[in-house]
């Protein structure tokens, strides 16, 4: 990832892939990906929105949603309070409904710089309400995973959000409405094994961060050497669990063919991951 500092005080910076020194202007211009090695560096989720939906059709939705402190976590409303300034967010998740080359969606984004996107009380409820607008309104969903996993200053009310999100996503899947989630560096952890592996199509951008446990974690319990590309998208993707992997410039295009083609007929299209 790159280091935080703006492009009128800093005109360069280095690529976290590469190492290369990009100029700042151009590294914006180019959707935070490196013109040499092709590194996606995470993306804020303003970006995200308006290099993927069309021109001011975002309208946000259930923005005054914010966590608590259900157990008097020590400084836990502090980072919390710190994160709603650097970000200007709430929460991890931005949810809203958004056109698509015209079509209407219903759509949800993760921003990793509130706190590592972490999944509490709150974000959990704007996927639920994203996944269940788009049943309500028969349109589809997407949904750009960022996320370190659950949050745990919120305990065990974090951890129902797996459970809350994916029963959302079987409601959308009996809607007969299409839902579609796309893979950004890091998708992991409670995240991972919830909402984000039931889509009917999962998208990635490259070399996305993608796994359960940390390399760290896993290093620990003793698991056996695994491969130099474990626990990355090309890694998932050749193991079947991701559709495809998407450049950042295409994805836009492709979510919006995806769209197209499966609200044609799509009470025959979908759910095939869902069952």
């Amino acid at each position: 990832m790159t280091k935080r500092t703006s492009t009128q005080a800093e005109p360069f910076l280095q690529c976290a892939g590469c190492k290369k020194i990009l100029f700042a202007m151009e590294f914006e211009q180019n959707l935070r990906v490196c013109p040499h090695c092709g590194h996606h560096h995470r993306l804020p989720a303003r970006q995200r929105i308006a290099m993927t939906f069309d021109e001011g059709s975002f309208e946000e939705l259930d923005a005054d949603l914010r966590s608590g402190n259900p157990l008097g976590f020590p400084d836990y409303q502090d980072k919390l309070e710190a994160a709603e300034a650097r970000t200007g967010f709430f929460d991890s998740v931005v949810s809203g409904r958004a056109k698509l080359f015209d079509a209407p969606v219903s759509a949800a984004v993760a921003d990793f710089a509130f706190m590592g996107g972490s999944m509490g009380s709150a974000a959990g409820e704007k996927i639920a309400r994203t996944l269940e607008r788009a049943a309500e309104e028969h349109i589809p969903a997407i949904v750009f995973c960022a996320s370190g996993g659950a949050r745990m200053q919120e305990g065990l009310l974090s951890l129902m959000q797996m459970a809350k999100t994916t029963a959302a996503a079987q409601r959308c899947a009996q809607s007969g409405c299409p839902y579609f989630a796309v893979f950004t560096d890091p998708t992991m952890a409670g995240v991972l094994a919830s909402y984000a592996s039931v889509a009917d199509v999962i998208l990635a951008e490259p070399k996305a961060l993608v796994g359960f446990a940390g390399a760290r974690v896993a290093k620990q319990a003793g698991v056996g050497k695994v491969p130099d590309d474990f626990q990355t998208a090309e890694y998932a993707h050749a193991h079947g669990m991701i559709d495809k992997i998407v450049h950042r410039k295409e994805m836009r295009q492709t979510l919006g063919t995806l769209v197209k083609l499966m609200t044609t007929g799509r009470r025959a299209t979908v759910g095939s991951r869902r069952g």
